[in-house]
């Protein structure tokens, strides 16, 4: 990342968007809530968004796993984003997996009208297909860092979040104590269990 910031030359207003994706527990919230806190420091105007559904540690704040939060919105669905983003600078947009295709032209609208979009979602549900919005934000998208966390079992870097439970549906909202990021190996060694 320093090697984008370090290397873009922002003058006027440009607007874009960035995407950070990766498996659960990879440290996405945490970056998000980085890169929102620096445009804060550099008087920015911010304003935050996450998915209302979304309340596992808090209705109002986005959280990382590591206790790292910063104020937000919840919306119920994307277009919500457009009607509270008012005057800003930039806009971060939490979980976004979990908002319906709508999400990408509200990121694009807000791109197109000169707004920083820094966006973080999971890229892959917890059978390892494509989820939701994500894999169409990543096209558009001016910048993408795919972060990872460590596979539980084996030490490697991780990609999967897998799901402990058998519940089926794709949206289950947990924690560690329903996935575990997994690497490539480990995770189809765990669905072959």
């Amino acid at each position: 990342m320093d090697f984008l910031e370090n290397s873009v030359r922002v003058t006027g207003k440009r607007g874009s968007i960035e995407v950070i994706t990766g498996s659960m527990f990879s440290g996405k919230t945490e970056e998000l809530i980085r890169r929102l806190r620096r445009a804060q420091f550099a008087g920015l105007k911010v304003e935050i968004f996450k998915p209302s559904l979304d309340n596992r540690y808090s209705e109002t704040r986005v959280v990382s796993h590591d206790d790292k939060s910063i104020i937000s919105t919840p919306v119920d669905n994307a277009s919500a984003i457009l009607l509270f983003a008012g005057d800003v600078n930039v806009v971060g947009i939490d979980e976004a997996q979990f908002f319906d295709n709508s999400i990408i032209d509200v990121c694009n609208t807000l791109a197109d009208n000169g707004i920083r979009v820094v966006v973080a979602g999971l890229d892959m549900d917890f059978m390892g297909k494509p989820f939701g919005p994500i894999p169409a934000l990543l096209a558009v998208a001016e910048f993408v860092t795919k972060v990872h966390a460590i596979c539980m079992r084996c030490g490697n870097l991780a990609q999967y979040s897998f799901r402990k439970s058998g519940e089926s549906q794709v949206v289950l909202l947990g924690e560690k104590n329903l996935y575990e990021p997994l690497c490539r190996d480990c995770y189809i060694a765990a669905l072959n269990k």
